[in-house]
């Protein structure tokens, strides 16, 4: 059952990255700074992100700060307060798409990594960020996490262009030429 339960998560965190990826791809320069909601496509992303990265971790804020990931894309993380709350926004900016494509390969990276070491024993510990469920749990709420973005850039861009992100089912897949 461990098995099934490590495949399963790494290709659905590959599907909801590859589709966040199709989004970052297929925003055209002008709409990068485009509202979503209340906040810019940018900025969607780079909370997208920036979450998934910390919920995959096992370290506290100060330890997931330390990684080497964070100085060497130090211009997306450079602006942000000692503590960022999960539904407050840090700073209104824009980022730059080529730093939020290389962060988004290292979160690729670090779910197969992260959801491959995993045991028995990890899966069901409760998680560190204070909610009421277990570590197996948290990844899927991470999931569903980058799932509920991507939908909401795919709106924008359907919305903007009539051109949506397509539906990945399971495992990576690069966004083609168009985004597709």
């Amino acid at each position: 059952m461990l098995e099934l339960t490590r495949s399963l998560l790494v290709n659905q965190y590959a599907a909801a990255l590859s589709m966040l990826k199709a989004a970052v791809t297929q925003c055209p320069q002008g709409a990068w700074d485009a509202p979503v909601a209340s906040h810019r496509f940018s900025q969607v992303v780079f909370h997208t992100l920036y979450f998934t990265d910390l919920y995959l971790g096992r370290e506290d804020e100060a330890a997931f700060r330390a990684q080497p990931v964070h100085r060497e894309l130090a211009p997306l993380f450079a602006h942000l307060p000692a503590k960022v709350e999960p539904f407050e926004d840090p700073v209104p900016r824009s980022y730059d798409r080529a730093l939020l494509l290389a962060y988004l390969e290292f979160c690729r990276r670090k779910a197969a990594e992260i959801v491959a070491a995993e045991t028995e024993e990890t899966l069901r510990a409760a998680e560190i960020f204070g909610g009421a469920f277990s570590r197996a749990e948290l990844h899927v709420y991470n999931i569903r996490h980058v799932h509920h973005h991507a939908a909401q850039l795919s709106l924008r861009l359907r919305l903007d262009s009539g051109r949506g992100v397509a539906w990945v089912g399971s495992g990576w897949r690069e966004p083609t030429a168009d985004g597709r």
